[in-house]
């Protein structure tokens, strides 16, 4: 019974961090992205970007206590948050940056 309650102090430890860091992690790489990639003049993607960047972190937390496995979203908030941040640095060439 105590090893089971300490598993669920840990799964709940995970999604909490989650929720927190991955949360944050993919806001700033919507940011980063949308500053990049929208069609408008620079200083309305960036503004857009920003205000999109605290829906992005909402849905990510209330996702991060809906998901059956912290494992899952763990695995999910890392691999959008380097697709996103790839997507969004890598165009050096066009001298673009967020």
């Amino acid at each position: 019974m105590i090893r089971n309650a300490s598993i669920k102090r840990w799964n709940i430890a995970s999604r909490v961090l989650a929720a927190l860091v991955g949360g944050y992690a993919v806001a700033y790489g919507v940011t980063a992205f949308l500053a990049v990639y929208l069609p408008l003049a620079r200083p309305d993607r960036v503004v857009f970007s920003s205000l999109a960047s605290f829906a992005v972190w909402t849905a990510v937390v209330i996702y991060v206590f809906a998901a059956r496995s912290a494992t899952r979203v763990w695995l999910l908030l890392v691999g959008l948050t380097v697709v996103l941040c790839l997507a969004a640095f890598l165009p050096a060439d066009w001298r673009i940056r967020p």
